[in-house]
């Protein structure tokens, strides 16, 4: 099975975020950071998905070609 856990990062700034007033300018600094983090993870997932899929994809064809 995969892993679908929350990296500790994105918590550790949710976290944080949490702790600032809505509209403050931490607020905003930190939920841009969190932005750059869930964009990051979401595309790491996306591409380890896609190489999965390729693998699949190979394995099937191989087994056809027997």
């Amino acid at each position: 099975m995969q892993n679908n856990t929350i990296p500790k990062d994105i918590i550790k700034i949710q976290q944080k975020l949490a702790t600032f007033e809505k509209d403050s300018r931490n607020y905003k600094k930190y939920t841009k950071i969190l932005a750059k983090h869930i964009k990051s993870f979401s595309m790491k997932k996306r591409v380890n998905s896609h190489i999965k899929t390729i693998e699949t994809v190979e394995k099937i064809s191989e087994e056809q070609e027997k």
